[in-house]
């Protein structure tokens, strides 16, 4: 009898320690997980903020221009380019430039298609081939992708004798557009003021090229725009890469 008592607490007792065997493992395991849905919920916080900066991040990146591209003739035009060489935004300067920008479908494609788009529009070409002068001004920093483009601008216009191309600093741009003028009209107007002080940037807001020339060469004195002509029988009155005379 004692010995049928022994073995029943015995195993009573080994019942008792199988349990808390038991409690001790799945209480490992149990805490094994929870680490385990922690280290997975840091993973997927992590890949949440990756896909946060990605369409955040990724947005600001293409949206954000790295270079611009100043278009005047008469219809004043700037292109903002991202680092990407897409057009992301077209901006016109005067009516000309707005009423133009209207009719265009180039933003998202590649500032050379664009620009070649505005040179073949309706508009421009009528104005080129009535030996109408149009300028580009690539701005942006001393670095490759203005050099790049730049390069392209130049490749654009190569068939258009009336064009001219330059390169110019951002931070030069924001003077510019407090005036409300694209980069190339104000660049002109500051040629002018020298000459004479009282022109404002809304007397040539709407004036093609070829007039503003016109205008720059009238203000010159007698002997310098002699002086002038003659380097322009050289040179050619229409050389690429020179336009306005930067005294």
């Amino acid at each position: 009898m004692k010995d049928k008592l022994k073995e029943t607490f015995h195993w009573i007792r080994a019942d008792e320690v199988l349990k808390d065997s038991t409690r001790v493992f799945l209480a490992r395991k149990t805490k094994g997980y929870t680490r385990a849905n922690i280290v997975n919920y840091k993973y997927f916080v992590s890949a949440a903020a990756c896909l946060i900066f990605l369409l955040f991040g990724g947005h600001w990146l293409y949206f954000t221009p790295t270079a611009q591209i100043s278009i005047d003739i008469n219809p004043s035009l700037e292109l903002g380019v991202n680092r990407f060489d897409r057009v992301i935004s077209v901006t016109g300067y005067n009516d000309d430039g707005l009423d133009l920008a209207d009719t265009l479908d180039i933003k998202f494609t590649g500032y050379t298609e664009a620009v070649n788009q505005i040179l073949e529009s309706k508009t421009v070409a009528a104005l080129l081939s009535d030996d109408e002068l149009v300028t580009i001004t690539v701005i942006g920093t001393d670095g490759a992708q203005s050099s790049k483009i730049l390069s392209d601008m130049k490749s654009c216009t190569e068939h258009h004798q009336n064009a001219h191309c330059y390169f110019a600093y951002s931070d030069e741009v924001a003077e510019a557009h407090e005036t409300g003028l694209s980069y190339g009209k104000y660049k002109a107007l500051l040629k002018i003021q020298e000459l004479d002080p009282s022109v404002t940037s809304d007397e040539i807001r709407d004036m093609t090229m070829k007039e503003i020339q016109d205008l720059i060469d009238s203000l010159l004195p007698d002997d310098k725009n002699e002086t002038q002509q003659n380097t322009d029988d050289v040179q050619g009155h229409h050389h690429k890469g020179h336009g306005y005379r930067h005294d």
